[in-house]
This record gives structure tokens, sequence and C-alpha cells, in this order.
């Protein structure tokens, strides 16, 4: 089980090539509007992120991904549909993408590119993990990418930073032991100012982040 989780953790690290340094997920358009300058406006956009957004929504995804059986085809047609602009359609698959070559270069099994939470569920599936467990670190991998945007554009000390991060623990557990007992059904979003972050950011003059 420990050899499970150190490959898992390694999945979701900042190592792994996944590019998803280059993503911020619309939050380059909130932080040049001024909607972030503090750890607490970080945090605050997070948490609404991870309970009413992308959060959510990938961590159901995940959880069905993860399950014994699943069709992570039309799992991977419905996280396509799911997402609300080309910039977000683009981080999600782009990074599923670098992750499902990168999985198949290390264990030498063909790997479909998926976009990313159905991705990591489809691998992980066989590392025997608690799907809690996988959802869990999955959002952590997520919110920690953000805080290290924030950390580098607002621009926000480290320790700010990741006293936010930190501060989400409990949410990002809670949200994880939910997506488990939840179906695809069940999801839904209401993140709209991130969607239209995501949006306005496609026609940012100057941009650091793809996204």
């Amino acid at each position: 089980m420990t050899a499970a989780l150190m490959t898992l953790v390694q999945w979701l690290s900042p190592a792994f090539p996944t590019g998803g340094f280059a993503y911020s997920h619309g939050m380059e358009q909130v932080i040049s509007d001024g909607g972030i300058r503090s750890g607490a406006d970080l945090e605050a956009w997070l948490a609404d992120v991870l309970r009413f957004g992308a959060g959510r929504q990938d961590a159901i995804l995940l959880a069905a991904a993860l399950e014994p059986g699943a069709d992570h085809a039309a799992l991977a047609e419905l996280c396509v549909a799911l997402q609300p602009s080309a910039e977000r359609l683009r981080e999600v698959a782009e990074q599923g993408a670098a992750f499902a070559r990168t999985v198949a270069a290390l264990t030498g099994r063909a790997v479909v590119e998926r976009p990313l939470p159905v991705a990591v569920g489809e691998a992980a599936a066989g590392l025997g993990l608690e799907r809690a467990q996988v959802v869990a670190l999955y959002l952590h991998a997520f919110a920690s990418n953000l805080v290290s945007v924030a950390v580098r554009f607002v621009p926000l000390g480290q320790n700010d930073g990741q006293v936010a991060l930190a501060r989400l623990h409990p949410l990002i557990a809670r949200l994880a032991e939910e997506a488990v007992s939840l179906g695809v059904e069940d999801i839904g979003s209401a993140a709209l100012g991130a969607d239209l972050a995501a949006m306005r950011h496609e026609g940012l003059d100057v941009r650091i982040f793809k996204t």
C-alpha cells in the first residue's frame, strides 16, 4: 500500500510533467482585476472553486472513474461537455493527455489520453487505494497548483500561500468523502465568477498563464 501511495503522490506532484504550472484556471484574470490581493482572498476564492466549481465536479468524475468497470470513454465525454470555456477545456484536456503519456512511459502499458480527472482515475484504479484518499490527494494537488499561481503572480508570500492551503485541508477531506458517495448525476456547478473569469482571460492582452 505504501508503494501505491508513493506512486500516486508522484503522479500528482509538481515534478510530474503535466505542465500544471502553466495553467491558472482563470485566476490570472481575477488577480489582474484586483480580486485576489491577500492570503484570505486566495483562500476564499479557492474554497468556492472547490465547493461549487471544478473541484467538486472533478472529484465526482474521479470517484466514478475509480469504480470497477467504469466507462471511462463516457466519463471523458461528460467531462469535456462540462467545461464552460475554451480555455478550461484546454486546461483539462492538455494536462490529461500529458499525464497519460507519462504514465504510459513509466508503466509500459497503453494509457488512453483523456481529460485529467478521468485519466487519473483510470490510471489509479489499479493501485488499490481508497477512493476518498485518491480524490483528496487530487484536490490537494489542484489547490496547491493554484496557490503557486498566486504566490508568483499576486505576488503573495510563501507563508501566506501555505496558510491558505492548510486552512483548506478540512474542506478537501470533506469533499473527497462526499464525492465517493455521489454519482455523475449529482454533478453541478455554480462557480460563475470563476467561469466568467476564465472566459475573459481568453482576451487578456498580456498573460503569463495559458488559462
